[in-house]
């Protein structure tokens, strides 16, 4: 693992110098790796889901490789990249299945649906989107942390590098913003069902 890792880093670094041919070279020393980050992703998704893992990394891995002035350091930040990749991609995809169903039901996402349910639908996935979203405007590092651990897998000490900070500091970062989460999450969801039915928001 660590001389493959060796091998990732250093075909990285010719690419970022700009040495012809590296990203072709690149993506079988990355694949096996990207496609378990697209099925910890798909896993969550409801049966059905028409993106399969083979797709998700080509897409993710056609705009990574657009990122011509990427600085690449290491195989933590370029999964890093990629899982987020992974995430926008889903995101949008969500986003026009639920344009489909706008008006259908859409209901609020809890904390355990959202973290230890092993299907989630469209609105599911926009919701805890949306969370991270605003999570990210009040403290941006810990957004980061649960995107990188719980969606992209990476182990606390990978996602310390991608960040450039402690182990203890991502631990203490994934617990405060599943704290966060919890609150943010059931109190929207618990608004929603308080809500009357076919009630508008506004005044």
């Amino acid at each position: 693992m660590g001389e493959q890792a060796g091998d990732v880093t250093q075909m990285l670094v010719a690419w970022s110098a700009g040495e012809p041919g590296a990203e072709e070279r690149l993506y079988p020393l990355v694949y096996d790796e990207l496609k378990l980050i697209a099925r910890r992703y798909l896993r969550r998704e409801r049966g059905g889901h028409t993106l399969q893992p083979t797709a998700l990394v080509n897409e993710a891995y056609l705009r990574l490789i657009d990122q011509t002035r990427a600085s690449w350091q290491n195989r933590a930040q370029f999964f890093g990249v990629a899982s987020m990749m992974m995430r926008r991609i889903l995101v949008n995809h969500a986003r026009a299945l639920a344009a489909g169903k706008r008006g259908a039901g859409a209901r609020g996402l809890t904390i355990q649906e959202a973290f230890f349910s092993t299907e989630q639908d469209a609105t599911d996935l926009l919701a805890l989107d949306e969370a991270l979203t605003r999570l990210a405007a009040v403290d941006e590092r810990k957004s980061r942390v649960v995107e990188l651990l719980y969606f992209g897998g990476l182990e606390n000490r990978e996602a310390a590098e991608v960040l450039g900070v402690s182990d203890k500091t991502v631990q203490r970062d994934w617990r405060m913003a599943r704290l966060w989460l919890y609150r943010e999450l059931t109190g929207r969801a618990e608004a929603g069902a308080a809500r009357p039915a076919g009630g508008d928001a506004g005044g």
